[in-house]
């Protein structure tokens, strides 16, 4: 029974289902009252969603729903859906994130229009990221791609009277809309060289027939699609201008939920679709992803360097922290133990979820107290707001990989990983790479706590909502810590799920 009990087999989307019916109840309410500015209702019904989706996947993971002792996966829809400690783990991520955010937007949207389709977007975009985690074909990747990614576009340009949020939507939009186009193109190949579409079917005909050079075209334009969708070098430059144009708590939702959608999808087209061992003798994506890590953590953090804005430089982090966990796949080489080195992937995303995320929303929270962009502008900001820069200083130094927060035993274990697989580069580069970060990192930190404030420096109110996202996040990020082992520990298991050994 998959330790649903008596519930049917189709409960276990039930964290998908939440968002979807949350999503629906805004869109039905915004019909009902369109001009509505009743933030807390509002904000309270995308709340109560993503709670209740991050209660359901949590309860599944607990009873152990998908693991291989309990039953093993859930599979729907013959096949095109499964339900996975995997997909669960991805899940929660995706709900814990929508969860901060549509709390922090509670003030960050106070008096602006539109709220309602504000919140469904994100309740929409929420469930495509839950669907690419459960995703099991093709088709299904899709789709669930496009869903998350339609309501993301609308999203980044939300501020309609801001040109820079607007142009930002444009050209995330025409960027999204080529790389899926090359998204599908690669599918298509693989469709004409196998003739199914189901993961587990395209790896048999892979492995049992003969490969032509179109499979090593079709996996280096699938490569291409994923690459955009986790901000990966070179297909990062979307990224930049739309986490800067967008609201800050979208910047939030996009680079820690959307990035973490991207990565899960990666790893079930990879390693059940795409094996290395069935596409021998074509293109070799094990060494395709470790020089697309190396290039994509060294371009990033080298360019965040450069930044004066703290929102574009975070945004250069976030595509930086994309070719760390580029690692979990350039390290699955014949050497390594794989469920350990995915687990490792998979256990700093989920703290990357929440430090990524936290910092974000301090960023949100400078943002509504009209502070300016640069980080100049953040001088002496401890002598007036101490604990939020207490918490944003936890978040950069943890992304940093100090010893602060969960970021530290997530990058080890991700350096760990690249030792097991025996690709000494990748380490290398994560550990150069970490280096270079917290010199731009510390000069936020330095600005806040080191330099004199400006006079004219002044906080008005401090928002509820969005400090109590803030707290959330920096607790979590903190506690991740300690509790570091039985994440890794979970992880691991669940990866097994994907790639035995």
């Amino acid at each position: 029974m998959n330790d649903l009990g008596t519930l049917p087999d189709w409960a276990g989307l039930a964290p998908a289902l939440a968002l979807v019916g949350t999503a629906l109840l805004l869109f039905l309410y915004d019909m009902i009252e369109p001009d509505s500015q009743n933030n807390l209702l509002l904000a309270g019904i995308a709340g109560i969603g993503s709670l209740t989706a991050l209660g359901f996947a949590g309860w599944f993971l607990l009873a152990g729903t998908g693991q291989p002792d309990r039953g093993g996966a859930i599979e729907l829809f013959d096949g095109q859906l499964v339900v996975d400690a995997m997909a669960l783990f991805f899940m929660a991520i995706f709900a814990s994130v929508t969860l901060l955010v549509v709390v922090a937007s509670y003030d960050y949207l106070a008096g602006r229009a539109n709220q309602a389709a504000y919140y469904s977007l994100v309740m929409l975009a929420a469930t495509g990221m839950a669907v690419m985690a459960t995703a099991d074909s093709f088709v299904t990747a899709f789709i669930s791609l496009e869903l998350a990614s339609l309501p993301s576009y609308a999203l980044v340009a939300s501020l309609k009277q801001n040109q820079g949020s607007v142009e930002a939507g444009l050209k995330y939009f025409l960027v999204g809309a080529l790389s899926s186009a090359i998204f599908v193109y690669g599918i298509s190949l693989i469709y004409v060289e196998t003739g199914v579409l189901q993961f587990g079917e395209v790896a048999t005909a892979l492995a049992s027939g003969e490969l032509s050079g179109v499979v090593g075209l079709g996996i280096l334009f699938i490569i291409g699609g994923f690459a955009f969708k986790t901000a990966s070098v070179p297909f990062h430059f979307w990224a930049p201008e739309a986490y800067e144009g967008a609201p800050a708590p979208i910047s939030a939702f996009l680079s820690s939920a959307s990035k973490a959608a991207g990565f899960v999808l990666a790893f079930r087209v990879f390693l059940t679709a795409l094996p290395r061992g069935s596409v021998e003798g074509t293109l070799d994506w094990v060494i395709a992803f470790q020089v697309l890590a190396i290039v994509t953590m060294t371009v990033a953090n080298f360019a965040a360097l450069r930044q004066e804005k703290v929102k574009r430089m975070l945004a250069y982090s976030s595509v930086g922290h994309a070719g760390f966990v580029l690692i979990a796949l350039g390290a699955l080489t014949s050497e390594a133990n794989r469920s350990f080195v995915l687990g490792s992937g998979m256990a700093h995303l989920l703290v990357y979820g929440f430090m990524n995320t936290g910092a974000f929303l301090v960023i949100a929270l400078t943002e509504h107290w009209g502070i300016g962009r640069e980080i100049e502008d953040f001088n002496g900001l401890a002598t007036q707001a101490p604990f939020a820069c207490a918490a944003l200083t936890v978040f950069l130094f943890s992304l940093a990989g100090l010893p602060l927060g969960g970021g530290f035993l997530s990058k080890f274990y991700l350096l760990l990983a690249a030792i097991d697989g025996e690709v000494a580069l990748l380490a290398i580069a994560l550990v150069v790479n970490s280096a270079v970060s917290v010199f731009y990192y510390t000069r936020v930190v330095k600005a806040m706590w080191v330099e004199e404030p400006a006079d004219d420096l002044a906080i008005e109110g401090y928002p509820s909502g969005l400090y109590v996202a803030i707290t959330f996040a920096v607790v979590l990020t903190v506690l991740l810590l300690p509790g570091f082992g039985f994440v890794l520990e979970f992880t691991s298991t669940a990866a097994e799920t994907v790639v035995p050994g």
